[in-house]
């Protein structure tokens, strides 16, 4: 196309999950309740972190902002997604696609080195107990998580305005059923090298560093526990990371799946699979993995319950 023909694209069209017109209103449903049982499963957990006086610990204060991350991450896609399944049209602004992509990767990057933080704490709490409130205490917690959020923003800054520097002006049809990195690229009419080396280099970046902190202290965690001598011991120390090691292996097993495929059996609709996983069902998960597994939890909850069943007679 001549460079003179070109039209701006002033909106996108998202494919979502699946194109099929017969599937539309049963997937709505299915994602809706997702959806609804992700909600009430993180704002319960942010509730029961913040109210009750025996979850005020570094542990339950990283499950807060986990809470929070996720809810944010589904909160970003979902809503779009479900209306998108009522609507022929299928339509997101192009402003409305750079602010989608910008709020995934800020939550998404935020996760990933949470719960690095998150392992460094089970790690200092096994393996040095005596020095866990010096070594992280409120003030350090409340540091990292800062600059968790600080770094999550800045990448999501830097990416998505690589990404929406390029010019598009030929398909509008993404095939995916949000505003990705990779769909949105493969429409440009203009020359991607720059923010394909941005996503990929951030990428990679982020997912070794993360994994590098997590596999060292987990590690180290297995280590101490095999030293203790009482099974009774080992079953008590392995028990306070159990929920996080669940957690953080299917959401680093996802996210290796998608960047360890062969270019030769990779393909959008594998991502589109993938990405359903990492950014609305394991949001859904974790509320239930740290509290079916967790008695701390389980025991906040009853309390809360009987407070404000004692209450409302």
């Amino acid at each position: 196309m001549a460079p003179g023909n070109q039209t701006p694209v002033t909106e996108f069209i998202l494919v979502g999950v699946s194109d099929r017109p017969d599937l539309q209103i049963p997937l709505f449903f299915v994602f809706l309740v997702i959806y609804g049982l992700t909600v009430a499963g993180n704002v319960g957990i942010i509730t029961l972190t913040s109210v009750d006086s025996q979850l005020q610990t570094p542990m339950y204060f990283f499950l807060r902002h986990l809470a929070i991350i996720n809810l944010g991450n589904s909160t970003v896609i979902a809503p779009k997604m479900l209306v998108n399944f009522l609507d022929s049209k299928k339509t997101i602004s192009y402003y409305g696609c750079a602010a989608q992509l910008g709020g995934f990767l800020v939550f998404i990057v935020a996760e990933v080195f949470l719960l690095a933080a998150m392992a460094y704490d089970r790690y200092v709490a096994i393996c040095n107990p005596l020095l866990y409130m010096v070594v992280v205490s409120p003030q350090i917690c409340l540091l990292m998580v800062s600059l968790t959020y600080l770094y999550s923003l800045t990448t999501a800054l830097t990416v998505s305005s690589c990404v929406f520097s390029v010019s598009y002006c030929s398909s509008n049809v993404i095939n995916h059923f949000y505003c990705d990195n990779v769909p949105l690229l493969a429409l440009s009419c203009s020359d991607t090298y720059i923010p394909e080396t941005a996503v990929f280099t951030f990428s990679g970046t982020n997912l070794f560093f993360s994994m590098i902190i997590v596999l060292v202290s987990y590690f180290n965690i297995v280590l101490a526990v095999l030293r203790i001598r009482s099974s009774e011991g080992r079953q008590k120390a392995f028990s306070t990371c159990a929920s996080h090691m669940m957690a953080v292996t299917v959401f680093y097993g996802t996210l290796l799946f998608m960047y360890l495929q062969p270019r030769t059996n990779h393909s959008l609709d594998t991502d589109k699979m993938a990405s359903v996983f990492y950014t609305l069902v394991i949001p859904m998960m974790n509320p239930f993995i740290y509290s079916l597994r967790n008695k701390d939890v389980k025991d906040a909850l009853k309390r809360f319950l009987i407070t404000h069943v004692n209450c409302s007679n």
